[in-house]
């Protein structure tokens, strides 16, 4: 396992990437994220993450709405079904715990895609902001309600975008 930390508009972020892909992508102050407690990735690498770098400043400047990097999160078989309906959200949208947890065929387990939605370990790229309470109140970011609003705003779509049919 290699890491690296980038600077982005939302502080710095811990990146981390195994033989597989992308393990994670954690905030500075990100709960439940890599700690001293924690068994976490073993070698500094600066040189090994160009492809996210790259993708993240595209994102960030508004000119990437996808991101296309082998991912290789660790969690469970529930959590990583979530995780990967969390990437079929497209960007500038936002669904719910409870439409989530419908698309996966469980019908009142909203609840349970919220645990999982919180255990994202690769924050951004999977899209865990993009998943909003019932009444579309913003609720819950391991990376911090600021963070999530920060992330929504920038996915706005443009005002010269609107009316457009593409």
């Amino acid at each position: 396992m290699r890491w690296t930390v980038l600077a982005s508009p939302l502080g710095d972020l811990t990146l981390a990437r195994s033989e597989a892909g992308i393990a994670g992508l954690w905030f500075a102050d990100h709960r439940g994220g890599p700690g001293a407690s924690r068994t976490g990735p073993a070698e500094r690498d600066d040189t090994a993450f160009d492809d996210v770098a790259g993708q993240l400043a595209e994102y960030f400047a508004g000119e990437r709405r996808s991101f296309y990097l082998p991912l290789a999160p660790r969690g469970e078989a529930f959590a990583r079904s979530v995780w990967a309906a969390l990437r079929e959200i497209p960007y500038g949208e936002t669904s719910t715990y409870g439409a989530v947890a419908r698309r996966l065929g469980g019908v009142g387990h909203a609840q349970a895609v919220g645990v999982a939605n919180g255990r994202n370990p690769i924050s951004i790229v999977v899209p865990c902001h993009r998943v909003v309470g019932h009444d579309g109140a913003l609720v819950g970011y391991a990376g911090g309600l600021w963070r999530k609003r920060f992330l929504l705003a920038l996915e706005e779509p443009a005002a010269d975008d609107a009316g457009r049919l593409f």
